[in-house]
């Protein structure tokens, strides 16, 4: 077995590495028993990553002589609510793990989110483990530090900034996953290309069926990802300015989630995603950014992995042009009640764009949803 790929992420005191390939479930006691030797931990996970993956890292922890609880929650965009965070927090005041303890995440997106943030306000903060088993966690949420719930105006509107002290990326663990759960993170590694790393977008669309079919280009593909992130992270940790571009697609994308409800039937965050990426270079392309030929190469590429790329495609439609814009409106990247996008000049040219007109986006959204429905190409599926 080759050894695998490690990224740093460079924050001081607070710098950390992220370790990418296969077989590290089974390596974890030993590396976490080598950050906090004889710490207890309370781990965060979902009932289908228990059932498929808790037994081997069990049999790791013990291994190392890790003492070890677990609290489980229901899979789902809905755990990320304030009714389970608060009874994620009290499970794990009831493991009695104390500061010098640690939490684990172990899961994908959602328990990232969940148990980072409780990992930031228990005992005033505790040190966690990331420890993500889908391709959107490795590549995005698990790295740099941003955890978090939903509230009822919208998505990750509740959290804090809290660094992990470890990320570990098994990639054998990516092979349980559907082959929807997987292409919703592939929208991910995408965004990366898309960006600010042209040559990276180009490498995608020649070499996405290894990607997917796993082995050493998926691994480069999420290593290429988590050193972009890492990079971002490092020079702005708390999104004061460049790291917002990690948000490509997600302000259309996050409105997208919030008018349908969550409901991952319907669509699931890296769906959300590349339909919002490419209503970002259409809406780029509107305003004369960049040409109409960026929008359709990157709509093309999405399409041919099997995402979907316009708001017609999702099962049940998604509400109205003013549904949309009152979840715009509630957007972390809102400033005074200034719009505020990432828009883009062309492939891998993105960029933050201040005070977007309202009505110049209520007008595009319209116009998309006045598309219709289609049948064609439906987002669900196996």
């Amino acid at each position: 077995m080759t050894s695998p790929i490690t990224v740093p992420v460079v924050l001081g005191e607070r710098s950390y590495e992220i370790s990418i390939g296969p077989g590290l479930l089974a390596e974890a006691g030993t590396r976490i028993a080598a950050l906090a030797p004889q710490a207890r931990l309370a781990i965060v996970t979902d009932t289908n990553v228990a059932g498929l993956h808790l037994a081997t890292l069990a049999e790791s922890l013990d291994r190392a002589g890790l003492a070890h609880q677990t609290v489980t929650v229901e899979p789902g965009e809905a755990s990320k609510s304030f009714t389970t965070f608060a009874r994620v927090c009290e499970d794990l005041i009831a493991t009695r793990v104390e500061r010098g303890d640690l939490v684990v995440a172990f899961g994908g997106g959602v328990i990232g989110d969940l148990a980072g943030f409780a990992a930031a306000v228990i005992r005033r903060g505790m040190r966690f483990v990331q420890i993500p088993t889908s391709l959107l966690a490795q590549v995005d949420s698990s790295v740099g530090g941003k955890t978090g719930i939903n509230s009822r105006h919208g998505k990750n509107l509740v959290g804090a900034f809290h660094q992990p002290s470890l990320v570990l990326a098994d990639t054998s663990v990516l092979d349980t996953l559907s082959k929807r759960e997987f292409r919703a993170g592939y929208a991910e590694v995408a965004k990366y290309g898309l960006i600010n790393d042209a040559a990276f977008f180009g490498w995608l669309e020649r070499r996405w069926r290894d990607v997917m079919a796993g082995g050493a280009a998926r691994e480069e593909a999420i290593a290429i990802s988590c050193r972009s992130k890492a990079g971002i992270v490092a020079r702005d940790e708390t999104e004061t300015g460049e790291r917002a571009l990690l948000n490509l697609g997600h302000t259309f994308g996050h409105a997208l989630e919030a008018v349908t409800g969550y409901d991952s039937r319907r669509l699931v965050h890296g769906e959300g995603v590349a339909i919002g990426m490419v209503l970002a270079h259409e809406f780029s392309a509107r305003l004369g950014l960049c040409s109409q030929e960026t929008p359709s190469r990157v709509a093309a590429h999405l399409a041919e992995v099997g995402l979907p790329t316009r708001i017609g495609q999702i099962p049940g439609g998604a509400g109205s042009a003013d549904a949309l814009m009152t979840a715009i409106t509630q957007d972390k990247k809102v400033k005074r009640g200034r719009l505020t996008f990432i828009l883009t000049r062309g492939i891998g040219e993105s960029f933050i764009a201040d005070d977007v007109d309202p009505a110049a986006v209520r007008h595009f959204l319209a116009e998309k949803l006045a598309d219709g429905p289609d049948a064609a190409a439906p987002v669900t599926g196996p």
